[in-house]
């Protein structure tokens, strides 16, 4: 039985259920966002409280992204193993439990064993998160559609910066609100219900009935709002047969290997170079001899341009090639940021702030949808989960460059290095980067095969 589930997926127009799934999965988003920056926003205020020091909070975010990069690699073989759905569900209600853990915390070491443990959560979520919008959406617009979930979700980086400058420097104890507030990410259970297992990932697995079971239950929603529905392009030669899932030594083969090392590349100055900004900004102004109030306000302020960034991507990321956009981005990045740390303008951290946030945010959404596309079906959680999981773990030394910089050089040489990671990217790109567009236009070409 052959269920030839890409073609069947691709040829459906946008539909009630396709923007039910959209929403779910900006509402994970919403709270991952929400959640990641939680520690950056309230250790200014640690630092007073619990006499934390520069080089532990450079400690903590080092373990949180080594907690990313495990949860990154588990991600791919848990939604190889359970199904994209399951995993989806289980990454995000881990993520929130650990998240309300760490408002119970009582020093600097019991808050990073949270962190690290719910950073694994969050970039677990996010992984599996980016390959079921990859498998669900028509191939013709998964960029625009991978964009709008983020444009949804990046809010939660603005709302959760502007709750923390307003309840932070409440009491001794109100910072602990910001981590109640990231675990509200538990509420996904409510749009479970919603949410329709990969058909690609039964036909991977050899499950045809399962595959057909959850086509039709697909098709017949869209119907009920757009009547019949054209044929889908006849599968490819030797596609709709049982996909193994790929071991880890399959990276090492001709087909994965370059799309995996370009991959790594993207997402560790990705990682560093944004992460090096949004970590480290509030402390970093804080000691520059702004108070916490202003140095958290001015923060919430530059992030509210993180959204339309997002929809910016939406705008771009499915007319023009995704590498070329990405190298543009990066490019944009590397310039801005380098801007923000030449000023001491309240005014300019602002603006050069803001365009951080908004191209950042941009190239973010660019790289989620441009991530799976390198793969077939039998590598895509793998290739994708391994890329971005040493993107991750890279930043465990990240923090503590940053602090030898900062503590050795100054404030400005952190912006910098930054600014030197994120050319180094879009170099790279440039260079060894794959072209996608063409593989997206070509219903049966090899790389799109068993998509």
């Amino acid at each position: 039985m052959q269920t030839n589930a890409a073609n069947r997926l691709d040829r459906l127009p946008i539909s009630r259920f396709h923007k039910v799934t959209l929403v779910a999965v900006a509402f994970a988003y919403f709270f991952e966002f929400a959640d990641i920056n939680s520690f950056a926003t309230t250790a200014p205020r640690l630092v007073s409280l619990w006499g934390v020091t520069i080089d532990q909070v450079a400690y903590v975010t080092s373990l949180s992204f080594f907690g990313m990069f495990v949860g990154s690699i588990i991600a791919g073989w848990l939604a190889d193993r359970v199904g994209r759905r399951r995993a989806l569900i289980g990454t995000t209600v881990y993520f929130s439990i650990f998240s309300m853990a760490s408002a119970f915390t009582w020093d600097i070491v019991s808050l990073g064993v949270c962190r690290v443990l719910t950073s694994a959560g969050l970039s677990a979520m996010t992984v599996v998160a980016v390959i079921y919008v990859s498998e669900i959406f028509p191939a013709a617009v998964r960029g625009r559609y991978q964009a709008y979930a983020i444009v949804i979700g990046i809010c939660g980086t603005p709302v959760t910066n502007l709750i923390a400058s307003a309840v932070v420097p409440l009491t001794d104890w109100s910072w602990r609100l910001v981590f109640v507030w990231g675990a509200l990410g538990i509420a996904f259970l409510f749009f479970a219900r919603g949410l329709v297992e990969s058909p690609r990932w039964y036909e991977g697995r050899g499950e045809p009935e399962r595959a057909e079971t959850a086509l039709r239950a697909i098709e017949q929603r869209v119907e009920a709002e757009h009547g019949s529905l054209p044929e889908p392009v006849p599968p490819a030669p030797g596609t709709g047969v049982t996909v193994s899932r790929a071991p880890l030594s399959a990276l090492l083969q001709r087909r994965y290997l370059m799309p995996t090392l370009v991959l790594t590349v993207l997402w560790v100055t990705q990682t560093i170079g944004f992460f090096g900004y949004s970590s480290w900004a509030p402390t970093l102004l804080a000691n520059e001899g702004f108070s916490v109030e202003n140095s958290i306000f001015y923060i919430a302020l530059t992030t509210i341009g993180a959204p339309l960034g997002s929809l910016l991507a939406a705008v771009v990321t499915d007319r023009f090639e995704r590498k070329w956009l990405l190298v543009i981005f990066g490019l944009v990045i590397a310039a801005c940021g380098l801007l923000y740390g030449l000023t001491f303008n309240p005014i300019l951290i602002v603006v050069f702030g803001f365009l951080v946030n908004l191209v950042e945010r941009g190239y973010t959404a660019l790289a989620y949808a441009y991530s799976p596309e390198l793969f077939d079906i039998r590598g895509r959680s793998l290739g994708t989960g391994v890329a971005y999981g040493i993107g991750r773990l890279s930043n465990a030394a990240g923090p503590l460059v940053i602090a030898a910089l900062y503590n050795g050089s100054g404030y400005q040489s952190v912006f910098l290095f930054i600014a030197g990671v994120w050319a180094v990217g879009a170099v790279v790109l440039a260079l060894f980067g794959p072209r996608t567009r063409p593989r997206r236009s070509a219903a049966t070409s090899p790389a799109s095969a068993g998509t």
